[in-house]
């Protein structure tokens, strides 16, 4: 993919803290029109990497460019292409919602009728309008988590950088978060997005990076990692023994739950549907089949299934 073609490319980024190195060469390409996901345990150097695309903490060595400008030389530019929400941020209690949304149109240039245009415009689209005149420290953690992303898109910038946006919020404001953030990517942002929600990941996400011990462990598509990852398929029959009977004849590996139903696998999504259709070719009689978690669980299990 070329450079330009890229909300950010990260090539060979490394960053210590003392003794401790944090970043081991990292690479990282985040497209534009596209949401990607940044995967990686506890320790694995997401958070410093995030803190280093969003210009608040220098690399030590390493190429990056974001929306195209190198961030060694023109971080300026880069920070006004740029939308930040980290996971924990402070707020002015003193200021109600709306008036919050206007200090940051005002400090990124608006003048003063777009900037109240864009603020009623973000506040109806995070679901925040009814609460325009409210103080923010009456905000819930899940209303102020809605506040943040409002805040990082109010010079509507081309890459947005989420550390754990969901933290907080409830299913319905879940689905709205992810039915905004594709909609930025639809509308052309390079959306980078951290979580430990790997199930929502997997919803929202076009692309994942694995993130282990510092450095890229790999790069997915969504579409490509669903097809070839292999785990686990609970199924459940009317008859459990005519299931049993047929995994037998197969060999295929199977284990009883204890609340009912049979795990299958581990076999990737080809598999696992022809298997299906195997069996009821055979009259078995199954009125449930899934996936137990998602490929993205199963990718990042066998990541860390080395960790102590």
């Amino acid at each position: 993919m070329e450079e330009d073609e890229a909300g950010i490319h990260a090539r060979g980024v490394t960053r210590s803290f003392g003794p401790v190195q944090a970043l081991r060469g990292l690479d990282l390409t985040v497209p534009y029109g596209q949401v990607t996901a940044l995967v990686g345990a506890n320790g694995a150097g997401k958070t410093t990497l995030l803190l280093i695309l969003a210009t608040l903490l220098a690399p030590d060595a390493g190429e990056i460019r974001v929306a195209g400008y190198d961030l060694r030389t023109h971080p300026r530019e880069a920070r006004a292409e740029l939308g930040w929400m980290p996971d924990t941020f402070g707020v002015y209690d003193q200021l109600t919602v709306a008036e919050y949304l206007q200090f940051f149109a005002d400090a990124y240039g608006l003048n003063p009728r777009e900037g109240g245009d864009r603020v009623l415009e973000l506040l109806t689209r995070v679901h925040l309008v009814e609460m325009w005149h409210q103080p923010v420290h009456v905000l819930s953690r899940g209303q102020k988590q809605r506040l943040g992303l409002a805040r990082a898109l109010v010079h509507r910038p081309k890459v947005l950088l989420l550390d754990e946006p969901a933290s907080g919020l409830d299913p319905r404001s879940r689905v709205e978060l992810r039915d905004l953030v594709r909609s930025l990517a639809a509308e052309g942002a390079a959306v980078l997005i951290s979580s430990h929600i790997l199930s929502e990941l997997e919803e929202i996400a076009d692309r994942f990076v694995l993130v282990d011990q510092g450095a890229t462990a790999g790069e997915y598509e969504t579409s490509v990692l669903r097809a070839e990852a292999r785990g686990l398929w609970r199924a459940h029959a009317l008859e459990e023994e005519p299931l049993v009977e047929a995994l037998n004849s197969r060999e295929a590996p199977y284990r009883r739950q204890r609340t009912g139903g049979l795990d299958i696998g581990p076999l990737t999504e080809p598999e696992a549907a022809a298997l299906l259709g195997e069996l009821v070719a055979e009259g078995v009689r199954i009125f449930s089949y899934a996936p137990v978690g998602g490929a993205l669980e199963s990718v990042y299990l066998a990541m860390t299934e080395d960790r102590t």
